[in-house]
């Protein structure tokens, strides 16, 4: 989200100061003297904070707090106060400011209070795009979660799939959420209104295909895993979709079945038909900045289920969330949102012992992954999007031992 604030104070010299210390903490002021000219900036798109001197000439800082309510109630406004309004600071509260600081304002007393600003705001404008997109009744934006490009296609690429009725083959790392994607392709498809039936692929026999297929008939069936699935059940699957199932069949894999096909350890033809449609899953590495999305998610499921109440996510939870590796994808996430909410965050916030350092490297390792996702593995255009010279980002590759072909689809 934006890191924009909007600066409102009559006294040049305080606006002057303030503006170069939020510029030294990696905020983008906007700088204005009145009310009047902070108005045309209150905007219902404003993604911002708005911080602002109580006391000015003309319309004062509660005409302020009180526009900023009638365009946006839930606008983070900050007041600045002066020795002897405390008591007016106390009743702005009680309007709906966010909080207030006692002028002159140290850095070390506003920052901490604009990065809470920013976490209540981002939190609302999450909601507000889930509420927005469940308001569509679209099941892709229902259940896959996510504000990044990286989910956005992902969802994207499940409309366009879900309606063709082809096979579709859905693969994404371990822990990805294979099967909940399966299941949105099959409740936005033609037979969405029939049933889903998921098996395991390993094990299951001809004969037992045969009968998940009849239980699946009208619907679809998802074979999670189905690189595990027996030589004879292969033959089997591939007999029934050239003559037709009856159900659509959806098929998840965490390995690489063309891969797999090439030294014969899967059936090719299988993988020719299946691969028809196919949706993959971006991992965590490759999206960081969906984790507080799908943990904040996570914690209100985990809490509902648990009949208590959500407790707080701080900025910090978050940021040691987002320098975690989660090898185990949205799986592990879960895990970690059911102990946080059960009191045993130490098994969630690892990454809060190591030291900043580590904790850079961890960030920095996530946004390399992340840029080679997006752009299928070129190295070339990853560097470019991240501003960083071939060399350098040749360099950290490297370092991190990540290679770009990993992330080539």
């Amino acid at each position: 989200m934006t890191r924009k604030i909007l600066l409102v104070d009559d006294d040049a010299a305080v606006r002057e100061a303030l503006a170069q210390t939020l510029e030294l903490a990696d905020y983008d002021p906007v700088t204005a003297g009145s009310f009047v000219a902070a108005k045309d900036h209150i905007r219902a798109d404003f993604l911002g904070v708005i911080v602002s001197d109580i006391r000015m000439p003309g319309r004062d800082g509660f005409h302020l707090l009180n526009y900023a309510r009638e365009v946006d109630p839930d606008l983070p406004v900050v007041l600045l106060t002066g020795e002897g309004d405390i008591p007016m600071a106390v009743q702005a509260m009680g309007q709906g400011a966010f909080d207030f600081l006692e002028k002159p304002c140290a850095a070390a007393d506003l920052l901490p209070v604009l990065e809470r600003a920013f976490d209540a705001r981002a939190q609302v404008i999450e909601q507000r795009a889930l509420k927005s997109e469940l308001e569509r009744g679209d099941p892709a934006a229902r259940l896959l979660f996510g504000l990044s490009a990286q989910a956005e296609a992902l969802r994207e690429r499940v409309r366009s799939v879900a309606p063709t009725g082809a096979e579709v083959l859905v693969t994404g790392p371990p822990g990805s959420g294979i099967s909940k994607v399966a299941e949105v392709v099959h409740l936005m498809s033609p037979v969405g209104q029939g049933p889903f039936v998921k098996r395991p692929a390993s094990g299951l026999t001809p004969e037992g295909l045969v009968r998940v297929c009849e239980d699946a008939a009208g619907g679809s069936l998802f074979l999670d895993e189905v690189s595990a699935m027996p030589d004879a059940t292969q033959y089997a699957a591939l007999e029934m979709i050239e003559q037709g199932t009856g159900s659509r069949i959806v098929a998840g894999t965490t390995a690489d079945l063309a891969v797999l096909s090439e030294q014969g350890q899967f059936n090719a033809d299988l993988f020719y038909r299946l691969d028809v449609m196919r949706v993959r899953i971006p991992s965590l590495a490759e999206r960081p900045e969906d984790i507080p999305v799908i943990f904040r998610h996570y914690v209100a499921q985990a809490a509902e289920q648990a009949g208590i109440a959500e407790p707080e996510i701080t900025s910090e939870h978050l940021a040691s969330l987002m320098a975690s590796d989660w090898p185990g994808n949205a799986r592990s996430l879960m895990s970690a949102a059911m102990r946080f909410v059960l009191g045993m965050p130490e098994e969630v916030a690892r990454a809060a012992d190591l030291g900043l350092t580590e904790q850079m490297a961890r960030v920095e390792r996530s946004l390399l992954i992340a840029a080679l996702g997006r752009h299928n593995g070129k190295a070339s255009d990853a560097a470019s999007a991240l501003k960083l010279p071939r060399k350098t980002f040749y360099d950290k590759l490297a370092r991190y031992q990540i290679r770009p072909e990993d992330y080539r689809r």
